[in-house]
């Protein structure tokens, strides 16, 4: 990855391109990661993040062995007492994990849906709030109309959505808090990973009592993507680190539209789940907020000349 073309001011007139792209490609791959989720959705979702946590651990920990720098990482982290910083990050994580598998494997994939249409307000929320960056009036808008979403959407379900609002509340606390760790984004997620696999190992051991654990029923096609679990976590979420210490909380929450979108098409074009006329208007105020997003991006790329 190259370094960041721009510095983004408290205004966010400029946007870093490398970031930017970084960005929107990691929502992209998260939303297509529904897919991949179907494939193991017979088995109990606990186990999958046990398999999920010790995966990506080993994918990590070889390519810091092979770049020499596992050692240097557990020394740095020590020295600068960062441990608390990252086990709660890494706490966090994992109630998002786990609240997204769920809601998968439950066939609720519009759920899922919504809890990440809620992220981007609470991202913004603490963009403005906490880190004291300023909102443009595109990005008010943007706000409002995801708001009004949520509560359209909210509406149409009858009832509190508890699993998206763990997904929501989780994954927009997890985007700050690696904006407070100053390591790489691989050397963050594998301290993270560290600190779980011990659980995550015991979450494995402990569902070797049912007959549909992972060893005793997984066919050929489940256990490739048993193994591929490290590579779909430790890519998107690289990216996602690499974006989230380069562009603004303001402009990287609205990007999260994209993963609810795709995981709204997929629960209801793809999963056949039911889309009711309430829940079609709520997601179209998210659309709507979409456009005025990319319209403003291109906008301001173009004027700081980050784009052609």
């Amino acid at each position: 990855m190259t370094s960041p073309q721009v510095v983004h001011t408290d205004d966010n007139s400029t946007i870093d391109r490398s970031g930017a792209v970084v960005g929107i490609s990691a929502y992209l791959i998260w939303g297509l990661l529904t897919l991949f989720w179907k494939l193991l959705g017979d088995f109990a979702p606990l186990e999958m993040i046990g398999f999920r946590i010790t995966m990506s651990l080993a994918m990590l920990s070889a390519y810091l062995l092979w770049r020499r720098r596992l050692v240097s990482l557990v020394r740095r982290v020590s020295n600068e007492k960062l441990w608390g910083r990252i086990a709660i990050a890494s706490v966090v994580l994992t109630v998002n994990w786990t609240s997204y598998v769920v809601v998968v494997a439950q066939d609720h994939v519009v759920e899922a849906a919504l809890g990440y249409f809620i992220a981007p307000l609470a991202t913004m929320t603490i963009g403005v709030r906490v880190l004291g960056e300023r909102m443009r009036t595109a990005q008010i808008v943007t706000a409002s109309l995801g708001l009004a979403s949520v509560l359209v959407l909210t509406v149409g379900y009858g009832r509190v959505p508890v699993y998206a609002l763990l997904i929501a509340g989780s994954w927009s606390t997890y985007g700050y808090l690696k904006r407070t760790v100053p390591l790489s984004p691989i050397d963050s997620l594998a301290a993270e990973t560290m600190i779980l696999v011990i659980p995550a190992l015991a979450l494995v051991v402990w569902h070797l009592q049912y007959s549909n654990n992972v060893f005793a029923s997984a066919d050929g096609v489940e256990w490739t993507a048993v193994l591929l679990l490290g590579v779909i976590t430790v890519v998107p979420l690289t990216m996602f680190a690499y974006a989230a210490q380069r562009i603004p909380m303001t402009v990287i929450g609205p990007m999260q539209y994209s993963v609810p979108v795709i995981n709204f098409l997929l629960g209801w074009l793809a999963f056949g789940e039911d889309v009711s006329g309430t829940k079609f208007a709520g997601f179209s105020l998210v659309w709507l907020a979409l456009v005025v997003l990319t319209v403003d991006t291109v906008r301001r790329a173009r004027a700081s000349g980050t784009v052609g």
